[in-house]
């Protein structure tokens, strides 16, 4: 009993015969030309020819397989293959001929005249057949309701604009914005380019948009906050494409439009990462990350895997979060090998049983108590889980020989006036001391950078429960300031960091312009539409800076190879002081002493002020 083909063969074999009709139809056509059209006295020639040279157009066809491009979805490189496949054909036609002419009436000019109307012929079908299944799609789709303006008469725009004249999801574009002011008047997609962000207002008027979709991924945050205002104030929604961090390839697509949020407006320009140099130490090699369900920690094991690591250690006390990053992981990278360990930095003999199973080669320590009023309440938790977790895993990248060894710090380890920052700080010194006892080719560094937009219980979530819950927003002071970065950007600089090998350093990341909290909160209550809510002062609670600070002041600074990352030049502490110091420190801590731990710190650091009851 035959059984049916399937509707796919069926569909590329009806493209085969067209692909085949349109070549032969070709070289009809180039006869006509070659004899301006006089060519009733050669049909048979004619014929002739299209038959005896049908099997090398057959043949190349189903060769290069271009019957099988999906004609909907046609590319540039759907073209070059078909460019590939033509000028093969023509060059064995060209061969032919030298045979055939002795036969019958073929000019030299013939296959080459052929070449061009082929690949005319067969990518005018292509480009027709996307036309029409596009135009069809539209018909059948529900009328657009919302007129679009897109920011961005670039390459992203031009994809986003693609994707919303294909799909049937309610949005019409119906024009271009761009600073771009040679730009302006002419057509894209057939879409006229109409002005720029200070004309927004009235351009919104001339088109009568409801959304403006920012579709500048490379942008930095002022052009974007420029964009989304002049749309605010024209009372329109706005849209955004991430930013190239956030992006995964190159393609964008209208899945990918998202609220503005506030990191968006705090953009920077794309870190441009030395990938070749971050391949070489992580491609094949067994990297384990402590802390790796939180922030910091699960983002960079998203972008660890991208190195394509042997295997990856996700450590971590909290089991949800282990949980999910490794749910995450093994989804959308099944090939890594992937462990998932329960465990606490704390744990020395825990720890060394790991590392003595699965000998890892890079480490990165992500492991931390991090906020600091809750610190200054149980001072001895940031001792026993910052200073000696992180001694801990120091001795084990030492006593199983890691290459490399990559502390995760904070700028409050800079004068710090807080046990959370002075916890950190000391963490630094026990890195720079195992760096000292390092084996030759070990690197052992910290990176030290500020707070992170979007991380667990960080200023930004916590202003939108707040908002959320009517208000009021609560800042501690009006011109308190801080440093910030993005999770993805934060991430892949501490991977560039470790990429530097430099034994013994701290590393600084370039964190822009400080930001001063309270205009932060304006803008969340501004992209929330929260426009009534309240912002209050609560006053600088304990161990809380008015500014943070990158350096000590002993400390100098010089460039490395990447313009995003400085090297500080910290004092390289005493071995026998370091070790009376955490001596010291294990004895206050174990005892719950928080007066014993503040007065250790504040001898131990200069510049400090942690003495207080």
């Amino acid at each position: 009993m035959r059984t049916a083909r399937p509707p796919e063969a069926n569909t590329a074999l009806v493209k085969a015969l067209l692909d085949v009709g349109v070549f032969s139809l070709a070289a009809v056509f180039a006869y006509w030309l070659r004899l301006e059209g006089g060519i009733e006295r050669y049909v048979r020639d004619i014929a002739y020819y299209v038959l005896l040279t049908l099997p090398i157009r057959y043949i190349a066809l189903n060769r290069f397989q271009t019957y099988r491009h999906i004609w909907q979805y046609v590319t540039f490189e759907d073209l070059a293959a078909l460019g590939r496949m033509v000028a093969i054909v023509t060059g064995l036609l060209l061969l032919l001929t030298a045979f055939l002419r002795s036969l019958i009436f073929v000019p030299w000019t013939v296959p080459l005249i052929e070449g061009l109307l082929a690949l005319a012929g067969l990518s005018g079908l292509r480009f027709l057949t996307r036309l029409a299944l596009d135009r069809r799609k539209r018909k059948a789709a529900t009328p657009a309701t919302t007129s679009v303006l897109i920011a961005g008469a670039g390459d992203a725009g031009r994809m986003i604009a693609t994707e919303l004249l294909r799909r049937p999801i309610g949005l019409n574009p119906v024009g271009f914005l761009d600073d771009d002011l040679r730009k302006k008047g002419r057509r894209l997609l057939g879409l006229p380019v109409l002005g720029s962000a200070g004309q927004l207002p009235e351009l919104q008027q001339k088109a009568q948009a409801d959304l403006l979709i920012v579709a500048m991924p490379s942008a930095d945050g002022h052009a974007v906050r420029r964009y989304v205002e002049a749309a605010q104030a024209s009372g329109m929604q706005t849209r955004i494409i991430p930013g190239f961090s956030e992006l995964v390839g190159g393609q964008i697509t209208a899945n990918q439009l998202r609220e503005v949020r506030v990191e968006d407006l705090l953009r920077r320009p794309p870190v441009e990462l030395d990938t070749a140099s971050i391949h070489s130490y992580l491609e094949g090699q067994t990297v384990l990350i402590t802390g790796a369900g939180g922030s910091i920690g699960s983002e960079l094991v998203r972008q660890v895997v991208k190195y394509r690591p042997r295997r990856v250690i996700l450590l971590g006390r909290g089991e949800n979060s282990i949980f999910s990053i490794e749910q995450e992981i093994r989804r959308d990278w099944p090939e890594i090998d992937l462990v998932a360990l329960i465990a606490n930095v704390r744990s020395a003999g825990r720890l060394d049983q790991i590392f003595r199973t699965y000998r890892p080669n890079v480490v990165f320590h992500a492991a931390a108590h991090k906020h600091v009023p809750l610190m200054e309440a149980s001072p001895s938790e940031a001792i026993l889980n910052n200073v000696f977790g992180t001694r801990n895993v120091v001795e084990c990248c030492l006593r199983y020989d890691v290459q490399r060894l990559v502390n995760v710090s904070t700028d409050k380890a800079v004068n710090p006036t807080s046990v959370m920052g002075a916890s950190k700080r000391v963490a630094e010194r026990v890195v720079s001391s195992g760096a000292v006892r390092a084996h030759p080719g070990q690197g052992f560094m910290s990176v030290r950078f500020g707070n992170v937009l979007g991380s667990r219980g960080s200023v930004v979530p916590t202003f939108l429960a707040q908002i959320r819950a009517g208000g009021p927003i609560t800042i501690t002071h009006p011109e308190m300031t801080r440093y910030f970065m993005t999770i993805p950007e934060a991430s892949a600089l501490v991977l560039q960091a470790g990429a530097l090998g430099h034994n013994g350093a701290v590393h600084l990341l370039n964190m822009g312009e400080p930001v001063r909290i309270v205009d932060l909160a304006r803008d969340v209550i501004r992209l929330s539409g929260g426009k009534d809510v309240e912002i209050v002062y609560s006053g600088i609670r304990p161990g809380e800076k008015m500014y943070e600070e990158l350096l000590t002041n002993g400390e100098g600074v010089s460039a490395t190879q990447h313009a995003e990352i400085f090297t500080a030049r910290p004092e390289q502490p005493d071995p026998h002081d370091l070790n009376e110091l955490l001596i010291a420190l294990e004895r206050a801590a174990k005892a719950e002493d928080g007066v014993a731990i503040r007065q250790t710190l504040h001898a131990a650091i200069t510049g400090s002020h942690l003495a207080r009851a």
